[in-house]
């Protein structure tokens, strides 16, 4: 029990930036009428945030670079989902292009500032990774999201080969002293969980608005669930490039 609560703690600790922000979305919807948007006022946010954790030491200059790849490739993301009708930010804003404001890319930026800081907190190490193989594929399924609209999609396939280029692949990591592990792809299927989680109550607090949620809140399907379990592998490669936390058994490819 000691070593799932300090397990739990950790896994909160490693997701400060993700509690801030959406602490701070849902803190936005309180303000008074002012007359700077509540979107660009998170932009802000966003930024202070950042800076604060890079100051304080929470993140390294590498975590913040694979931070900002994460908020890149979202806006990338959102420019082409909003396009298309997937979801919207229906409020006004200046810093707001093609309907997305730029603050939606930080929604992104957590989920990096969360695999880096559990890197760090739980002392990550991946064995038997294959980063050129894992690559290729989360960089398939990235593409997917968009071509799914045009073309068949093939995120079952894609599933069922990002199992099998992580087939083998552990995660060691640190709790109480303890050196334990678990598949890389259980990992994924359990963070994309919790970010499902989170993204009902990123909808609820207003971060941004699903069709059928555009005149009353709605839980988010759980489709969802295994989107991000797919898409977590993005981050992932990103955060595990030029080799942290590598290790050194054989089967790396």
């Amino acid at each position: 029990m000691r070593h799932l609560l300090d397990f739990a703690w950790t896994q909160t600790r490693a997701c400060a930036f993700a509690i801030c922000l959406l602490s701070g979305v849902a803190a936005s919807t309180l303000l008074p009428r002012l007359p700077v948007a509540r979107y660009d006022l998170l932009v802000v946010y966003g930024v202070l945030l950042t800076a604060l954790f890079w100051r304080r030491g929470w993140e390294t200059g590498r975590d913040v670079v694979v931070i900002a790849a994460c908020h890149v490739i979202g806006l990338a993301f959102e420019l082409v989902k909003v396009s298309l009708g997937s979801w919207s930010y229906p409020e006004p804003a200046v810093l707001k292009f093609a309907g997305v404001p730029l603050y939606g890319g930080f929604l992104y930026a957590a989920v990096g500032s969360y695999v880096c800081r559990a890197w760090h907190l739980f002392d990550l190490e991946l064995v038997r990774y294959r980063p050129r193989a894992t690559a290729v594929v989360a960089a398939a399924v990235y593409a997917n999201f968009f071509t799914h609209h045009w073309l068949p999609d093939v995120r079952l396939p894609l599933a069922a080969l990002l199992l099998a280029v992580t087939a083998g692949t552990w995660v060691r990591f640190t709790v109480r002293g303890v050196r334990l592990r678990m598949p890389l792809a259980l990992s994924f299927v359990l963070i994309g969980f919790f970010l499902w989680v989170a993204e009902n109550l990123a909808t609820y607090a207003g971060a941004w608005r699903y069709p059928y949620q555009l005149h009353g809140w709605e839980p988010v399907g759980v489709e969802k669930f295994g989107a991000w379990s797919l898409l977590i592998s993005i981050t992932f490669v990103l955060a595990a490039s030029g080799g942290r936390g590598t290790g050194s058994a054989p089967g790396r490819s």
